[in-house]
């Protein structure tokens, strides 16, 4: 059957375990959360990077996202075909690998900045301003096109310009913080 032809589903638990790609891109069930399944993904993307983050280190992280990048693209590509939709919302793993990249180039960071990099990333995700929604439009399915690897690159796509445009506003805000305390304090 055809993904085009096929009515769209709603991913259960049962949807999950029938396949491995179902695993990574549901980001291990953090995607079958019925609110803000993308919010969800990327608290555990947060908690699973500061779990993982020790044993890993800067190289790690490094070929962990790259290779995060390359089973995405096959696990997004085989679910939203599973699913019959060509970005659903249960889709997390591009939430995860994208916050995983923020996180890694911010790190050390104290947990306010942290929280800041959650809420950028948030709300470029969700409100996709400028070349988010660039992005996003960039490899979307046309009226009758099968869901193919381009789907499955978009959905990681977008989340990755988000995750740029979050470290671009963090650096930013870094170096004009010197600036604004010089200038309240005289």
């Amino acid at each position: 059957m055809n993904a085009a032809s096929q009515s769209p589903r709603r991913p259960t638990g049962r949807f999950m375990a029938a396949h491995p790609a179902r695993w990574v891109a549901l980001g291990l069930g953090s995607g079958l959360s019925p609110k803000a399944p993308g919010t969800v993904g990327t608290l555990w993307a947060w908690a699973s990077f500061l779990v993982l983050d020790p044993f890993l280190g800067p190289r790690g992280w490094g070929l962990l996202i790259a290779l995060s990048c390359g089973v995405g693209v096959w696990a997004c590509t085989r679910t939203a075909r599973d699913l019959g939709v060509s970005d659903p919302g249960a889709i997390v793993w591009d939430e995860i690998v994208a916050f995983w990249l923020v996180l890694w180039l911010v790190m050390p960071a104290g947990w306010w900045m942290q929280a800041v990099a959650f809420a950028l990333f948030r709300f470029f995700d969700a409100v996709k301003p400028g070349p988010v929604a660039w992005a996003d439009g960039l490899f979307k399915a046309r009226a009758g096109e099968p869901i193919g690897w381009r789907q499955g690159l978009g959905i990681l796509f977008d989340d990755l310009v988000a995750a740029g445009c979050t470290l671009l506003v963090l650096a930013l805000g870094v170096q004009a913080w010197p600036v604004a305390q010089a200038f309240w304090q005289g």
